[in-house]
C-alpha cells in the first residue's frame, strides 16, 4: 500500500486523535506519503488516522481483523469510525514491534526469516473456504480501474494458481510484528485480505526487503517460507503490485 516513515516527535496530532486519546499521552509511529498517522498511546493502544483512501479503508481493516482473529494473532479492535473527510481506528497494542523496526537493523537476518516463516503461518491458518473477502487478480485490476488506474494488458494473462490461501494483501516487513526474541508477534493492516495465490503475498514480501533492509534478503524470506523460488510468479506479482 503506501510507504511509511517515522513522524517527528512533535508532528501535529490531529484533533480526532486527540479526542480519542482520551487523555492519554500520545507517541507518533507511523506517517504515510498520503498523510495517515499512527500513534500509540500511553494506556497500550493504537490509533489509526487519516484522510480517506482509495486503496484501502480501514472500515474493511477492521472487519477482516476481527474475522482473522479467529485463527492468528491481530490486534483486537475497540473502536472504529469516519466522517466526511477522515477515518480512524483503535487497537489494543500487541506486544511486539514491527519486523521494520531499528533494532531488527541490527539483526536482519532473524527478521527476515520471521516474516517469511510468519507469512506461512498466516497461508496455513487462515481457512479459505470461510474467507468472504478476494485478492484475486481480477479483482485487483478491477479496483484499480475504478481509482482510474488501468494495467498493462499482458498482466491479465494471469499464471496458473500455484496455491489458494487467504492472503494478507500487503505483506510488507513492517506490517509483521515480532518479539524481543525474534518470534511473531501478529499481523497488522489487513485491509486488504483476502483469498489469492500464495504468490501474490510472497513476492510482495520479499521485495518488502529491498525497501526496508537492502539488497539480499529476497531469497532468504523465500526460504524462511519453505519453498523454492519461483522467478516468473515474483516477476509477475511484483509488477502487478506496482502497477496496480
Amino acid at each position: 500500500m503506501h510507504p511509511v516513515s517515522i513522524p517527528a516527535l512533535d508532528i501535529v496530532v490531529p484533533e480526532r486523535v486527540r479526542e480519542l486519546a482520551r487523555g492519554a499521552a500520545l507517541t507518533p509511529v507511523w506517517l504515510n506519503n498520503i498523510g495517515g498517522l499512527t500513534f500509540r498511546t500511553g494506556d497500550g493502544r493504537y490509533i489509526k488516522w487519516g484522510p480517506h483512501d482509495a486503496e484501502a479503508n480501514m472500515r474493511d481493516e477492521a472487519e477482516r481483523m476481527r474475522w482473522a482473529s479467529r485463527w492468528i494473532t491481530v490486534p483486537d479492535v475497540l473502536e472504529q469510525g469516519q466522517d466526511s473527510e477522515q477515518e480512524w481506528l483503535v487497537t489494543i497494542a500487541l506486544d511486539g514491534r514491527s519486523a521494520a523496526d531499528p533494532r531488527w537493523r541490527e539483526d536482519p537476518e532473524r527478521a527476515v526469516r520471521a516474516v517469511g516463516e510468519g507469512l506461512r503461518m498466516l497461508h496455513d491458518k487462515l481457512p479459505v473456504e470461510e474467507c468472504p473477502w478476494e485478492w484475486s487478480i481480477d479483482s485487483r485490476i478491477a479496483r484499480a480501474a475504478e481509482r482510474g488506474t488501468f494495467v498493462p494488458a499482458d498482466l491479465r494473462e494471469a499464471p496458473s494458481i500455484d496455491r489458494l490461501v487467504v492472503c494478507h494483501g500487503d505483506a510488507c516487513l513492517p506490517n509483521t510484528l515480532l518479539a524481543d526474541d525474534g518470534a511473531v508477534a501478529g499481523h497488522v493492516d489487513l485491509a486488504a485480505l483476502g483469498t489469492a495465490d500464495r504468490w501474490a503475498d510472497i513476492a510482495v514480501a520479499s521485495m518488502s526487503t529491498i525497501w526496508n533492509l537492502g539488497e539480499g534478503w529476497e531469497d532468504t524470506l523465500i526460504e524462511a517460507y519453505g519453498v523454492e523460488p519461483d522467478r516468473a510468479r515474483l516477476e509477475f506479482y511484483r509488477r502487478l503490485w506496482n502497477e496496480t
